[in-house]
C-alpha cells in the first residue's frame, strides 16, 4: 500500500523528542521527509541534523547564531535556506514546506510556533505539554479553524488516545468513566520531604526509566510533570478534572488507561521508548516499525500501581488545584514552575521550594479569563515578574 511523502518539520530538533522523532523519519525514507529542522541554541548539532536529514530549511531560535549556523552549512556543502529568531521558527510550522509539525520546543517558548502550525490546518504532533496548559483553549479553537489533526505525543496522552475509539472522541457519549494517567514517581519515589530537602540537580535529574531533558526531569522528579499532563488530558479529551486519576506504576510499561462505565480497563503498554508514540502519531491511522524493542512481559517484574503522595510531592495538587481554578490560572502555575526550575537547576532555590513558589505566585495571581493570546502571554510574563520577585526577596 503507497502512502503520500509527509513533509515534517520537527521544532526542538537536538532535543530528546527530536532525536527520537529523526530516528524514526530515518527509518522510512519513502514515506517522511524532515524538510525543516528548528533548534534553540545548539547550533552544532543543528548542523550536524541538516548535513545527515538534508533539510529545505533549518532555523535557529538565537538570533545571534545565525551567522555560526550559516558558516557551518557553507563549510559542510549543505545547500538549504535557512532563518534565525522566534518569528522565524513560527513561520516555519504554517509555511508550505511541511504537513506535519513535531512541537517539542520545551516550555512556553514552543506556544507561538504551535498555535501557529494549529491554526494552518497541519498534522500536529504535540510534545509541548506546556503550549497546551497555557493555552488549551485557544488551540483546541485554532485546530477548529484549521482543520487539521492533533495526535499528542507523550506517552501518556498518546496511550490514552490509542484506548480511545476514534482517538479523542466524546468521553460520555463513548462510556468513558475515567481516565488514568500512570506516573513513575521520578527518582526520589517513597521519600518523605525530610529526605528531599537536600536534593541536588544532579540527583533530581537522574530519573530512572526515561532519558530527558534537565527541564522536564526536574518536573519528573517534582510531580509536576504529571500534574502538567492532567491538564492536558483535561483539554485534549474533554475530561472534568474529577475524571482524571494518576497512579504511581514504577515499571513505566503502563503507559495509560481507560476505565468504561461497563466495568471495562484497556491499557497500552510498551517498553519506555518515545519512538513507540512518535511512530504512531507520524503514521496514523496506519502502524510503523519503530525501532523500539519487543515488550516481553514474561521476562518483566510485576507490575505495580500505588497512589501518588499529594503531600510530599505537592505540585501534583497544585496542578489540580489550578485546574479546578480555571481561567489562566494553569499558566500561571506553568510560569511560576519554569521560573522555580531554573532556579533550582541555577542552585538557587531548594528541591522542596519549587511547590512553595508556584503556590506563593498562584496565591498572588488570582485567575482571570483567557481572552487572546496577547493578554495572555502577558499574564505569562507577569506571572514570571512575581516569581522572581519572590525569589530575590528569599534571598
Amino acid at each position: 500500500m503507497s502512502h503520500a511523502l509527509r513533509k515534517v518539520a520537527v521544532l526542538g530538533a537536538t532535543g530528546s523528542i527530536g532525536g527520537s522523532t529523526l530516528d524514526v523519519i530515518a527509518r522510512h525514507p519513502d514515506r517522511f521527509r524532515a524538510t525543516v529542522l528548528a533548534a534553540h541554541s545548539n547550533v552544532a548539532a543543528l548542523a550536524e541534523l541538516c548535513i545527515r536529514f538534508r533539510p529545505e530549511l533549518a532555523v535557529i531560535a538565537d538570533p545571534a547564531l545565525e551567522g555560526e549556523l550559516s558558516r557551518r552549512l557553507s563549510a559542510a556543502g549543505v545547500d538549504c535556506d535557512f532563518a534565525s529568531g522566534h518569528d522565524a521558527v513560527t513561520q516555519a510550522a504554517s509555511g508550505t514546506l511541511c504537513d506535519t509539525v513535531v512541537a517539542a520546543i520545551v516550555g512556553a517558548a514552543g506556544l507561538d510556533s504551535t498555535l501557529a502550525a494549529a491554526r494552518t490546518g497541519k498534522r500536529l504532533l504535540l510534545a509541548n505539554k506546556e503550549s497546551i496548559v497555557m493555552a488549551g483553549a485557544l488551540l483546541l479553537e485554532a485546530l477548529a479553524v484549521g482543520g487539521g489533526e492533533l495526535i499528542p505525543v507523550d506517552s501518556e496522552h498518546n496511550a490514552i488516545f490509542q484506548c480511545l475509539p476514534g482517538g479523542r472522541p466524546n468521553l460520555a457519549a463513548s462510556g468513558v468513566r475515567r481516565l488514568i494517567l500512570t506516573a513513575s514517581g521520578g527518582p526520589f519515589r517513597g521519600r518523605t520531604r525530610a529526605e528531599l530537602a537536600g536534593v541536588t540537580p544532579e540527583q533530581a535529574c537522574k530519573h530512572p526509566n526515561w532519558v530527558m531533558g534537565r527541564k522536564i526531569s526536574v518536573d519528573s522528579a517534582t510531580l509536576m510533570n504529571k500534574g502538567l499532563e492532567v491538564i492536558e488530558a483535561h483539554h485534549l479529551f474533554g475530561a472534568a478534572p474529577d475524571v482524571i486519576d494518576v497512579l504511581v506504576h514504577p515499571q513505566s510499561l503502563v503507559h495509560s488507561m481507560v476505565e468504561y462505565v461497563d466495568g471495562s480497563v484497556l491499557a497500552q503498554l510498551g517498553n519506555p521508548d518515545m519512538r513507540t508514540a512518535i511512530a504512531h502519531a507520524l503514521a496514523w491511522p496506519t502502524r510503523i516499525e519503530a525501532g523500539v524493542a519487543p515488550l516481553d512481559l514474561a521476562a518483566c517484574a510485576p507490575l505495580t500501581f500505588q497512589q501518588p503522595d499529594l503531600a510530599t510531592f505537592r505540585c501534583l495538587a497544585l496542578a489540580f488545584q489550578a485546574l479546578r481554578a480555571g481561567g489562566d490560572a494553569t499558566a500561571i502555575l506553568n510560569a511560576a514552575n519554569e521560573v522555580a526550575v531554573e532556579a533550582f537547576l541555577a542552585g538557587a532555590l531548594p528541591f522542596l521550594g519549587i511547590a512553595d513558589l508556584v503556590e506563593s505566585v498562584l496565591t498572588e495571581l488570582p485567575p482571570q479569563a483567557v481572552v487572546d493570546v496577547q493578554t495572555l502571554n502577558e499574564r505569562d510574563r507577569t506571572a514570571r515578574e512575581v516569581a522572581r520577585r519572590i525569589l530575590r526577596n528569599a534571598c
